[in-house]
């Protein structure tokens, strides 16, 4: 299965790599959805007029695949409605108008583990999902009956600009070692494998001196490669184990979980406070003072551009994320969210879209992708429906990486064809199963 080893060489332009993160101040208001992680929007438990601090439960979890929302500010709320997010979907959104005071409140407190039980209460309450991806509610990672044969520190970060991780390593590694701790001591995890791109050398040095030499725990050095951050990606390069179609990473005995989640685990366990407010990588060509900033849940990111000097020019396009996978947004209102880890602001000439050409059938797509995906195939499978032909082109593995546009000389929109014929797949898969 050496297709896992294919991927693209993408510009690293890690500019804020050695800038440690610098909190923001209170800003004006946020505007917290109710739904920031894969699974259920959580329940709005205040109303209009009523006060709130920071830690402040505002939302209860709903459901087993769900996660608590807390209040990044104190302040009034001053409103709960519906908004369309960046997923697509509509859930209630909590605004909050800030009095700048910034107050704690009293229902946080250190939470007691004595053992597993203890660990996965502390977690679902603590309203952590996965900071480097969908958005999984953490505490449904460990609570499995399976043995976690290797629990793997995602500190890869492979996407250009994001260096959101890379900080928190350097800056948070006490909070890391003690969630690892916690999680190997009560979780009964066999092996830590914490693995990072090597063209991290700040946070490789960090994370050696803190935890080399300790037993079970392994540090990777990984070529620098995208999407070398990919769970299914990383999961191989670290185990050699593949993670099969409709296989979890626990039907392979591993359990991936961001840096940045593991020191917010650490965080939550040491202090109590939930998750409230996110490490972000502000940057792009237009963004006069780029840095990474620590800003409240909520925040509107033009008060996050303001904090690093606003642009030099005229936004084209804004993205929550990196330039490869990340997602454009509406308007500057929008806000951080529990898994923003970067938002980047472009000039029009650089957010220009090159002109597709005809496909030439050079195959250099598939040669990039690193799940062996052939989007040549899906394409023509696509034009008829044909099931079969895009069972064959492998389109189901496709996570929208965009390694295959990227290697493109055509410039063909092929992230949004694998799309479509991955829907177009599950439709005809349920159509068939109905006749």
């Amino acid at each position: 299965m050496s297709f896992y080893l294919k991927g693209v060489h993408v510009p690293h332009l890690k500019r804020t790599s050695n800038l440690s993160a610098v909190k923001m101040t209170a800003p004006k208001y946020v505007s917290i959805p109710t739904s920031m992680h894969i699974g259920a929007p959580a329940t709005p438990i205040v109303k209009v007029g009523d006060n709130v601090k920071v830690g402040t439960l505002i939302a209860e979890q709903n459901g087993y695949i769900s996660s608590p929302v807390y209040s990044s500010i104190s302040g009034t709320v001053t409103d709960i409605s519906d908004m369309l997010l960046s997923n697509g979907k509509t859930a209630p959104i909590i605004k909050i108008e800030s009095d700048g005071e910034m107050s704690i409140d009293e229902s946080v407190s250190v939470p007691v583990v004595n053992n597993k039980e203890d660990v996965i209460e502390a977690l679902k309450k603590s309203g952590i999902v996965g900071l480097g991806g969908a958005g999984f509610p953490t505490y449904v990672k460990f609570a499995t009956d399976k043995p976690i044969n290797e629990l793997i520190i995602n500190g890869a970060e492979c996407e250009p600009y994001i260096t959101s991780d890379t900080v928190t390593m350097v800056d948070r590694i006490d909070d890391i070692v003690y969630a690892i701790d916690i999680l190997v001591k009560y979780i009964g995890i066999e092996k830590v494998i914490f693995a990072i791109e090597k063209n991290k050398p700040n946070a490789i040095n960090t994370v050696k001196k803190a935890l080399g030499g300790r037993k079970n725990i392994e540090i990777k050095v990984l070529p620098t490669l995208y999407p070398q951050g990919a769970e299914k990606v990383i999961i191989y390069h670290t185990t050699k184990k593949v993670v099969k179609i409709g296989e979890l990473p626990i039907d392979v005995g591993c359990v991936v979980s961001n840096s940045s989640t593991i020191a917010e685990i650490g965080k939550y366990l040491k202090t109590g406070m939930p998750l409230i407010e996110r490490c972000v990588t502000v940057d792009g060509n237009i963004v006069k003072d780029p840095k990474n900033v620590i800003a409240p849940i909520g925040t509107p990111l033009e008060e996050v551009f303001e904090f690093c000097g606003g642009f030099t020019d005229e936004p084209k396009k804004v993205l929550y994320g990196g330039p490869m996978m990340g997602i454009a947004v509406p308007y500057l209102t929008v806000p951080v969210l529990k898994n923003t880890n970067a938002v980047l602001a472009f000039s029009r000439n650089e957010a220009k879209v090159p002109k597709a050409t005809a496909c030439i059938k050079c195959n250099a797509c598939a040669n990039a992708c690193p799940f062996g995906i052939n989007p040549i195939v899906a394409a023509k499978a696509l034009k008829t429906e044909d099931l079969a032909g895009l069972e064959k082109s492998g389109i189901e593995l496709c996570m929208s990486c965009g390694c295959c546009s990227f290697a493109c000389p055509a410039k063909r929109p092929i992230v949004q064809n694998n799309k479509i014929a991955k829907e177009t797949l599950l439709k005809l898969r349920a159509k068939e199963a109905k006749a």
